[in-house]
């Protein structure tokens, strides 16, 4: 099926719904840097990134696959 896409919206057309989405990037690597204070608590210091895989775009309602608008969903996010 497509996904159905108003002037802004993304919107699942298998339930409709235009709230929630998934991104899963697999093969990724995440590397946070953190720096313990004083009195041992952690403060994140840098979050960083790397996707070694394919990302896909999925409804967080039903599952629905909607990787084809996720260039879409990419020009959206702020």
């Amino acid at each position: 099926m497509i996904a159905i896409q108003s002037s802004r919206h993304i919107i699942c057309p298998e339930c409709g719904n235009d709230k929630e989405f998934l991104e899963v990037a697999e093969g990724a690597v995440l590397t946070t840097r953190y720096i313990q204070n004083s009195d041992g608590s952690f403060s994140q210091e840098l979050d960083d990134s790397q996707i070694l895989g394919e990302v896909k775009f999925y409804c967080g309602e039903c599952g629905e696959d909607l990787t084809q608008h996720y260039s879409r969903f990419l020009e959206m996010l702020f």
